[in-house]
């Protein structure tokens, strides 16, 4: 219990000199912390990254294995496993509209795991703004006390007014920074699968073995007669 007041007071102590600033950076912290760990279980959740089943199943549809296919992609917990089962259910036919609607359907999963970016953006573009903005607010509270002093100014007076004010730019770089580098990485990710979708789309829909539309694999004689 002592730590918790202890930690609550020296928050409390640090809002106080930083003002409201302190505080909206503060706000802007927590909730840029609870965006990251849900967009962590998110990721997590919906299978980013671990698309080994779906790669296979892809592999082996392009080497006109259909039916290994469709049995390997039921064991992936891919989020795009939907996307690629509905395009092997139209067995590499290259439809216009099919593949719009393919492409349509993967872009919403996406937008939904991209759902929170604009937000860590946002938080890594303002919070350093904020920060100066304190600053600037707190060197004029320190200067406007430099002059009530007169001639008799006392330097660690205004020593103590100009790091209370830098305070705030520290915080708000503390916050935006990590922000940043977080925004980065998630986005990497994204393209990673966005990459990973659109060549898994144009195997499928383009094969170069089309066994599901009467051609043999390569290499295997055509029967005479056929």
């Amino acid at each position: 219990m002592n730590g918790t007041e202890t930690m609550l007071d020296r928050l409390h102590g640090l809002i106080e000199m930083g003002g409201p600033v302190i505080a909206i950076i503060g706000v802007m912290s927590v909730a840029t912390l609870a965006v990251v760990l849900y967009k962590i279980w998110q990721f997590r959740a919906s299978g980013v990254g671990r698309h080994l089943a779906l790669r296979a199943a892809v592999a082996e549809w392009d080497q006109g294995q259909s039916k290994a296919a469709r049995r390997t992609l039921e064991g992936s917990r891919s989020y795009l496993a939907p996307v690629i089962a509905r395009a092997f259910a139209t067995d590499g036919a290259s439809d216009s509209a099919a593949v719009r609607r393919l492409e349509a359907e993967a872009d919403a999963r996406f937008s939904r795991l991209e759902r929170g970016f604009r937000f860590l953006d946002t938080v890594a573009q303002v919070a350093p703004l904020l920060g100066l903005f304190g600053t600037v607010l707190g060197m004029i509270e320190a200067f406007q006390a430099l002059q009530s002093a007169g001639s008799q100014v006392d330097p660690s007076l205004l020593a103590g007014g100009i790091w209370v004010a830098l305070l705030t730019t520290a915080a708000g770089l503390a916050v935006a920074m990590p922000a940043s580098v977080v925004l980065s990485w998630f986005e990497s990710r994204m393209a990673e699968e966005r990459a990973l979708a659109d060549h898994a789309l144009s195997v499928v829909l383009g094969p170069d073995n089309r066994v599901v539309r009467g051609s043999p694999p390569l290499g295997q004689a055509v029967p005479q007669g056929a």
